[in-house]
C-alpha cells in the first residue's frame, strides 16, 4: 500500500498563506555545520543547516512522524519485493529556478553511494536507482528492505545540473581537507536559499518565495542568521541581551537564569541520542598510550573494568545537573529495538574494576590519550574531564585532548585515535542504523564510524541480512542478538542519553524536535 500526502494533512495544520509578520530569526548553537555538500558528512548540525536548504524524498516533521518530502507518495512494488517506488512532488522549483525531476534524485542518490559520502551505510542495501518517468522513481534493492523510506530522511537531493555545472559532481572530501564548491554554496529546492556563508563565523539564508511548501507551512522566519558561538558563557549573554533570540544548547548551568528571565522561554525534550566512549580494540598495539607490545584495550577485562569504573549518576547529576539519563547501552530509547533490560546501566564498582585489571595484567594501569570534541555536545569537555577523573581510580592515567569537531571528527574518520568520545543519533529509528555505522566491520559499504577495529563475521552477516528481512519477529530476534554481542564484547562505554533544552524568546512558537534538528519552515510568532 501507498503512502500518500492526504493521510497526512494533519501535521501541516499551519495556515494558508505567509504571515504579514514575517521576520529575521537569529539562532545559535555551540558549532557550526561542517560543510553544505550535503552527502560529505553525516553530523548533526550540517544536517541541521543542509536541510533549510535541501530537501530529502521523505521528511519527518517536528514530532519526528515521517511526512511527505519530494516525493508525495512511496510503497514496494506490487511485481518486484526488490523495488520501491517514489513518485515525486511535481512543480518543485530550485532555488536558481529549474525545475526538479528524477534525474536529480537519480544523481543525487548515486553521488551518496560513492566512496567519500558518509551515507553509504543508509544506501547499503540498494542496488540501482532510475528513473521510470519524469516523476517516477524506482529504488531496486539486493533484497526486500522494509524500512526503506526510513533510510531517506537525511538523504538531501541535489540539482544535477548545478552539480556538473559547478564541478560538484563528485562527494567533498572532507577528512582529507578538500575544499569544494558544494561545500560553501548550495542550491536546493528547500524553504530558505543560502545569501552569504562564512563557516565558522555567520551564514545567512533568506526564505524561497518559490517553495512548494508556501501555504502548506507556516513559513514565518524570512530570514535566518546562523551564529556559531561556542562560549557557553557567551551564548547565554547573547540570548539574554535579544543579541539571539534561539539558541539551541542551553549549558545546563544556566536553565533557571534562562527560564527565569521574563520574555525568554527553555523548552526540553529528550533527545534521540546517546554519547559514549569508543575504544580501539582492534590493533595489536596503540600509537596513543605507554605500554609496549600490547593494546590493553584489546583484553575484554580492561573494558569492563572500564565500563564499571564510570559514576553515570554523578555525571547526571553534577556535570550535567540532571539533565541527562544514564545508558546502559548505545540506543535511544525512541529506536526499535531498544528495551529497560538492554539500557540497564551497570553499577559503579571500583573494588571489582581493579580486580578486572590486575588479571588482566595491569595491575599498574597505564596511560592513554582521550579525545574529545569541545563544541558538539551537551557539557562533551566537562563530561571527558569528570570521566579523567574515574579511570585515574582504577590506574589509567587519561589525557585529555579536546578540540572542536572540526578536527574531532577526522581523527576518527581517519582511524587516528584510539580512545574518544562520540554521539550517535538515529534518524531512521531503527536498530540497523546504529548497526550499518557502529557495529559492522569497516569497509567500503559499511562501518565507516567504527574507528574500534571491531570485526565480527557472524554478526556482519546479521546485519547485512537486516536490509531485506521481512519477518519481522525474526529480524527482531536478529537485532537482540546483535545487541546482547555488542553488550558482551563491551564495544563501547555508554554514557547517557542527551535531553535538549532549547532557549528561546517566548514569543517563538515551536516543538522541541527529537533529533535536534529545526526545521524553520513550521516556525511561527505568537
Amino acid at each position: 500500500m501507498k503512502l500518500k500526502s492526504l493521510l497526512l494533512t494533519s501535521v501541516f495544520c499551519v495556515g494558508a498563506a505567509l504571515s504579514a509578520e514575517a521576520e529575521t530569526l537569529k539562532w545559535a548553537r555551540a558549532g557550526d555545520a561542517l560543510t553544505l555538500d550535503p552527502h560529505a558528512q553525516n553530523e548533526g548540525p550540517t544536517i541541521t543547516l543542509g536541510r533549510q536548504i535541501m530537501e530529502p524524498l521523505v521528511d519527518r516533521d517536528m514530532k519526528g512522524g515521517l511526512v511527505p518530502g519530494l516525493a508525495i507518495e512511496w510503497g514496494p512494488s506490487e511485481s518486484d519485493p526488490n523495488v520501491w517506488t517514489f513518485t515525486l512532488r511535481e512543480g518543485v522549483k530550485f532555488h536558481d529556478g529549474s525545475d526538479f525531476d528524477s534525474e536529480d534524485v537519480v544523481f543525487s542518490m548515486n553521488r551518496a553511494m560513492t566512496e567519500k559520502s558518509n551515507y553509504r551505510e543508509v544506501l547499503a542495501s540498494v542496488a540501482e536507482v532510475r528513473a521510470t518517468g519524469p516523476y517516477t522513481v524506482e529504488i531496486v534493492t539486493k533484497g526486500p528492505n522494509p524500512i526503506m523510506p526510513n533510510n531517506l530522511t537525511n538523504l538531501l537531493i541535489m540539482d544535477k545540473g548545478w552539480a556538473e555545472a559547478n564541478g560538484a559532481v563528485d562527494v567533498q572530501d572532507y577528512e582529507g581537507g578538500e575544499s569544494t564548491y558544494a561545500a560553501k554554496n548550495a542550491n536546493g529546492t528547500g524553504p530558505y536559499k543560502v545569501v552569504s556563508r562564512e563557516p565558522d563565523v555567520k551564514t545567512v539564508l533568506e526564505r524561497f518565495d518559490g517553495y512548494w511548501g508556501i501555504g502548506q507551512f507556516p513559513m514565518e522566519v524570512s530570514r535566518i542568521e546562523a551564529l556559531p558561538i561556542q562560549n557557553p558563557a557567551t551564548r547565554v549573554a547573547a540570548l539574554l541581551s535579544g543579541e539571539v533570540d534561539f539558541i539551541q544548547d542551553v549549558p545546563v548551568q544556566d536553565l533557571s537564569r534562562v527560564n527565569g528571565t521574563e520574555s525568554l522561554d527553555v523548552r526540553k525534550a529528550p533527545q534521540n541520542r546517546v554519547i559514549f566512549f569508543g575504544m580501539n580494540q582492534g590493533d595489536a598495539d596503540l600509537a596513543n598510550d605507554n605500554v609496549e607490545g600490547r593494546n590493553p584495550l584489546a583484553d575484554v577485562r580492561v573494558r569492563q573494568a572500564m565500563n564499571v569504573a564510570i559514576n553515570r549518576e554523578a555525571i547526571q547529576k553534577i556535570v550535567m545537573r540532571g539533565q541527562s539519563e544514564p545508558a546502559g547501552v548505545i540506543i535511544p530509547p525512541f529506536v526499535h529495538g531498544w528495551t529497560a533490560e538492554l539500557d540497564r546501566v551497570p553499577s559503579t564498582d571500583i573494588e571489582l574494576a581493579k580486580d578486572l585489571m590486575k588479571e588482566a595484567g595491569f595491575e599498574d594501569g597505564f596511560s592513554i590519550k582521550l579525545d574529545c570534541p569541545n563544541d558538539r555536545y551537551i557539557n562533551d569537555e566537562a563530561i571527558c574531564q569528570a570521566a579523567v577523573g574515574m579511570f585515574a581510580q582504577i590506574g589509567i592515567d587519561v589525557n585529555l585532548d579536546a578540540k572542536p569537531k572540526a578536527q574531532h571528527f577526522p581523527l576518527i574518520n581517519n582511524l587516528e585515535s584510539d580512545f574518544y568520545m562520540l554521539g550517535w543519533g538515529v534518524p531512521t529509528y531503527d536498530s540497523e542504523y546504529i548497526f550499518n555505522f557502529l557495529v559492522h566491520t569497516k569497509g567500503d559499504a559499511y562501518g565507516s564510524w567504527n574507528n574500534t577495529r571491531y570485526s565480527n563475521a557472524h554478526l556482519d552477516k546479521g546485519i547485512e541480512e537486516l536490509a531485506s528481512e521481512t519477518n519481522l519477529a525474526a529480524r527482531d530476534e536478529t537485532i537482540s542478538a546483535i545487541w546482547q554481542q555488542v553488550k558482551e564484547d563491551v564495544l563501547y562505554l555508554p554514557i547517557h542519553h542527551q535531553v535538549l533544552n532549547w532557549g528561546m524568546k517566548a514569543r517563538v512558537d515551536t516543538n522541541v524536535d527529537p533529533e535536534d534538528s529545526p526545521k524553520f519552515k513550521y516556525f511561527a510568532f505568537k
